[in-house]
């Protein structure tokens, strides 16, 4: 699948436009994209803090089943109860803040901030966090919440010819 391809898929999976251009850091097992890299700043020099962007509508459906039922708060508690885990999280967060500002210029201009989707720290978003840990990063969150969602077990495309497959449903 070539780029051109890949930029219609997330357009598809997502539902519109990516904010800016971006590179697949993961793929499911059919090929298509599952997280993208975004630019730490915008083309018009917006800050953006979200380094990985989760595209997969398998994975996005059942992480909002997780924030639905009390997936964050779960997520906080366990980081607050558990030191080696709360340790875990805050190297995660000043990993993916390194790694996003690694990207920047070193000029003037407005940098983003915090870590993982811009949290300073805990758990802002379980998107984000598997995004994160999908990418191939250390991330207790994310991967606490890959144990729970995947496999992402498609059995056709979610995407197909550059439009929703009529064949792929969310529903596993």
């Amino acid at each position: 699948m070539g780029r051109s391809d890949d930029a219609t898929v997330v357009e598809v999976q997502i539902g519109r436009s990516p904010r800016a251009d971006s590179t697949v850091v993961a793929r499911c097992h059919l090929g298509l994209p599952v997280v993208i890299q975004v630019p730490p700043r915008l083309e018009d020099g917006t800050p953006f803090p979200t380094l990985y962007w989760l595209t997969c509508p398998l994975a996005s459906t059942r992480i909002g089943r997780l924030e639905g039922s009390g997936g964050v708060r779960r997520m906080e508690a366990k980081a607050s109860s558990d030191p080696a885990f709360g340790a875990a999280l805050d190297d995660a967060h000043r990993e993916y803040g390194a790694t996003r500002d690694s990207r920047l210029p070193d000029d003037d201009l407005a940098r983003p901030s915090g870590g993982v989707g811009g949290a300073r720290a805990g758990v802002k978003c379980l998107h984000a966090h598997y995004a994160h840990s999908a990418a191939g990063g250390a991330n207790p969150v994310g991967d606490a919440v890959a144990a729970w969602i995947e496999p992402l077990d498609c059995q056709v495309p979610c995407v197909a010819d550059g439009a929703w497959n009529p064949e792929w449903s969310n529903l596993p």
